[in-house]
Order: structure tokens, then C-alpha cells, then sequence
């Protein structure tokens, strides 16, 4: 079995608006429902659980119904961390998910996941036992070492930059988050599965990205994503 572990539990402060950023209506749709449907709609995906901010439960069960999620099964609250809010949702599956079952787990504010990349990450897993969605990094990086100035850049062909969807074998991921959270060990900051994981001693295996695939985190990603969803509607109007 295939679960998806969406995260929405944040409440999205830094895109200045009245209601958390997942919610926001696109037209006429909310962000998180498009994510949703991009998992609804994969033949792979075989169940969807999403760790919510509490207070919008029920409004995200009534959304599911009228936008026919039918595959969402479990709404969970979320932490005061994104780690709590995955951990959280990865007990929640202890009496449900098997050793071997895939969870992917995906930020609710990525809406533009494609069926490719969602494919990839599922067949990587499948192989090596745990997948991160990456990309190669193109631009040059440098390390400051006075503030104003530097002598030293790293190579860029030894870089990724990664994001979700990530998918971890069910029984490693759930005694991971157990091991990190006895220990403290990646948890704090801006930890999320990917490196915890790594931290834990981890090997992680990449999985192809897309460009396309932003996070909404401003009101200019906001906009971003609303050109790519006239664009797509452009091309199925032709």
C-alpha cells in the first residue's frame, strides 16, 4: 500500500493573510485541494492522510466531499513543529501501515506535483528503500567566511536541492521518528524527514523533480502559481 502523508498544520503567517495559506481560494478552489487532487487522480496513491492546523478539520472534510477526495481516510492534527506534525502523522499509521508499505509525505503547499515525479519517487523507494525529489543546483555558491568578501565556493555539480514528495519505507520511517525524538536528534529547527534521516545515518536516494513543483510561501509564489494554472487552462482551452 501507497499513503500519502500531506502537512498542513501551518498557519502560514509570512503570506499575510486571515486564514492559513492552504486554504487560500485559487480560482474558486482551495491551494490544498489542488495538491489533493494531484495524489487523488495518481494510480499509485492508495490512501491519503492529512495532519491539519486544528480548527479546519471539518471544513477540510466538506471540502474533500464537494471536490470528491475520495481517497483522503485520516485528518490529524499537526505540532507546534512541521517534525511534529510528520510524526504525527506517522504514528497515526502505526496500527494501519505494514514494514513495507511507502509513505510519501508531501507539503500541502506544493499544489503543482506532477504524476511524473510522484511515479519516480514511488519507484525509487520501492528500490532502495527510502526517495527525495531533487534537482540539480545551478546557480554558484559561495561560502562567506568575513561577512563582505570569500575566497572559497562549492562546486555546484556536488549539489541537490530537494523538496517533497519523499517517500521512506514505512517501518524505517516510523522507528526513525521514535529514535529522534527519544534522542533529539533532528527534530529542531528546520528539520524535516529528509534530514533527520541523515542525521539518523541514513542513506537517501534521489528521485527526479520539476521546477514546477514551488512552495507557496509568499504572496509572489501566490501569483507564480496562478500563472501556471491559467497557463494549463489556456492549453486545455486549445
Amino acid at each position: 500500500m501507497n499513503i500519502a502523508i500531506i502537512i498542513a498544520g501551518g498557519s502560514g503567517q509570512r503570506m499575510g493573510q486571515d486564514i492559513p495559506k492552504q486554504f487560500i481560494n485559487v480560482y474558486d478552489k482551495p491551494v490544498l485541494i489542488y495538491t489533493l487532487e494531484s495524489f487523488q487522480r495518481h494510480a499509485r496513491i492508495d490512501a491519503i492522510e492529512v495532519v491539519c492546523i486544528d480548527g479546519w478539520h471539518d471544513i477540510l472534510w466538506a471540502y474533500a466531499k464537494q471536490f470528491n477526495i475520495t481517497k483522503l481516510k485520516w485528518v490529524i492534527s499537526g505540532g507546534e513543529t512541521g517534525q511534529e506534525s510528520i510524526r504525527n502523522g506517522v504514528y497515526n499509521l502505526e496500527k494501519i501501515a505494514s514494514e513495507d508499505d511507502i509513505v510519501i509525505i508531501h507539503d500541502g503547499i506544493r499544489p503543482l506535483v506532477e504524476d511524473a515525479v510522484l511515479s519516480d519517487v514511488i519507484v525509487k523507494c520501492q528500490k532502495y528503500g527510502n526517495a527525495v525529489t531533487s534537482l540539480p543546483y545551478n546557480e554558484q555558491i559561495f561560502v562567506v567566511d568575513n561577512e563582505i568578501s570569500t575566497v572559497q565556493y562549492i562546486p555546484r555539480e556536488t549539489l541537490r536541492r530537494v523538496s517533497t514528495p519523499q517517500a521512506y519505507k514505512f517501518g524505517r520511517l516510523d522507528s526513525a521518528y521514535h529514535e529522534a525524538f527519544e534522542k533529539g536528534i533532528g527534530i529542531y529547527g528546520s528539520s524535516y524527514a529528509n534530514t533527520m534521516m541523515v542525521e539518523l545515518g541514513e542513506r537517501l536516494y534521489f528521485a527526479a523533480g520539476s521546477d514546477k513543483n514551488i512552495k507557496l510561501t509568499t504572496k509572489d509564489d501566490l501569483e507564480l502559481f496562478k500563472a501556471y494554472i491559467k497557463a494549463d487552462k489556456s492549453t486545455w482551452l486549445k
